[in-house]
């Protein structure tokens, strides 16, 4: 007898940090913003500097992100290469842009830590990045100039990664709208930035009504779905 398939687990939220911002600043409001909803992982994007004081910054990072039920990840780009740092500095892993960062670091990181991949600019990229074992896929964000597919091109992207593939799926979302689209598409992950970091009201704020959108989105797809296999099934 056929089983059924495993019910697909709500999304959860992966809240990125501002590029450059003073940890100081991140220190002091994060504790509120990790409570104010589910979020999975946090991705801190550092300044560059020294091993040293990269090494420094993470630390005093990671017990605030790790203790709120969060992945710290970091951004690659400010590692020039130095992957060795996600480990020293007790990071959980790391978000790399592109193929051939990926194989760079794939030495110093497996099996131990995260490997996350963006700047997948095509469907043979994607499915590269997870043959050669990505932990999860990134779709939706914005290239070196500053430019993003269309919310129909990511919501068809992410639809079709959800239906043919395993690893998880990331979608960015620059408003409370793509995150409810992307949701509906098949997204285990939604990506937030400056949607949190510039709410007026607080970053908690921010998150805990994307949470909420997030929610009803979720429970709406879910509906359908149900209603789809009744119908198929009658």
């Amino acid at each position: 007898m056929a089983t059924k398939p495993a019910p697909r687990p709500a999304p959860r939220l992966y809240l990125a940090t501002p590029a450059g911002l003073d940890p100081a600043q991140l220190l002091a409001q994060l504790p509120a913003a990790l409570a104010a909803a589910d979020v999975a992982a946090v991705l801190v994007r550092l300044r560059p500097a020294d091993p040293r004081t990269m090494t420094s910054r993470i630390k005093a990072l990671a017990p605030v992100i790790q203790q709120g039920g969060a992945a710290l990840l970091l951004d690659a780009t400010a590692l020039d290469g130095q992957f060795e740092l996600v480990a020293r500095s007790g990071a959980d892993g790391a978000h790399l842009a592109g193929i051939n960062a990926m194989d760079e670091a794939m030495a110093a990181l497996k099996p131990d830590r995260i490997v996350g991949v963006g700047a997948l600019a095509t469907r043979h990229d994607s499915m590269t990045a997870g043959e050669q074992g990505a932990d999860y896929v990134l779709f939706g964000e914005a290239d070196a100039q500053g430019l993003r597919p269309s919310r129909e091109a990511v919501a068809e992207r992410v639809g079709w990664w959800a239906e043919l593939f395993e690893p998880p799926c990331v979608a960015y979302a620059a408003s409370p709208d793509e995150a409810r689209d992307f949701v509906a598409a098949g997204a285990d992950f939604i990506l937030v930035d400056d949607l949190v970091w510039s709410d007026p009201r607080s970053a908690a704020a921010a998150l805990a009504e994307l949470g909420a959108v997030i929610g009803d989105a979720f429970a709406s797809a879910s509906r359908t779905d149900r209603s789809r296999t009744e119908v198929s099934q009658a």
